[in-house]
């Protein structure tokens, strides 16, 4: 049964039995729920434990959705891949690139920051059918490149866009960071 771990303090939660796992919906985000699910779903299929957060464009948790078996802090490194890539504005995989780049302004950054900055692949920014970032979402529990495309089909299923949905004059005119093509490392 997969069973939401975390919920921020004030929300009031729901909970709805849906086939054989609970889903608690926080603040009745029906989208959010739907990107987590997926994720948890897509996560079931690859056969790895693992979880899922879902932020809005401020920060705040919508959705968390981790997997039984899942290890302990999953719902940490989830958050901070997804607060990550809002805080920049750009993929964690990136924020990643740009700690290795420049340690300096990421240890000032990480001073400034009103939340974690978890320093791995698998962070995406949501945004609508105009650019407008909406939101991000964390998954972890794999390898970087499999937490990556676990993400973007989380967001494809809520029915918004990832940055690589983007074609080249629209990243430039929204100044969007485009990840390099993901490989799926399964598929060798």
């Amino acid at each position: 049964m997969l069973v939401l771990q975390h919920a921020l303090a004030g929300l009031v939660a729901d909970a709805a039995v849906v086939g054989p796992r609970v889903v608690e919906q926080v603040g009745h985000e029906a989208h959010a729920a739907a990107v987590g699910m997926e994720v948890v779903d897509h996560r079931l299929l690859l056969g790895a434990a693992g979880g899922g957060d879902l932020l809005d464009a401020g920060g705040r948790v919508k959705s968390f959705q981790k997997q039984d078996g899942a290890s302990l802090m999953r719902f940490e490194i989830a958050y901070g891949k997804a607060f990550g890539a809002l805080a920049l504005n750009r993929s964690s995989r990136q924020v990643l690139q740009k700690a290795k780049e420049k340690p300096a302004f990421m240890a000032s950054l990480s001073e400034l920051s009103d939340g974690p900055l978890f320093l791995e692949a698998g962070g995406q920014l949501i945004r609508d059918a105009s650019g407008e970032i909406v939101g991000a979402i964390g998954v972890t529990g794999d390898v970087n490149e499999v937490d990556d495309l676990c993400a973007i089909e989380g967001i494809h299923a809520g029915g918004f866009r990832a940055d690589a949905d983007f074609d080249a004059r629209a990243a430039k005119r929204l100044n969007i960071k485009v990840d390099p093509p993901l490989k799926d490392p399964r598929k060798r």
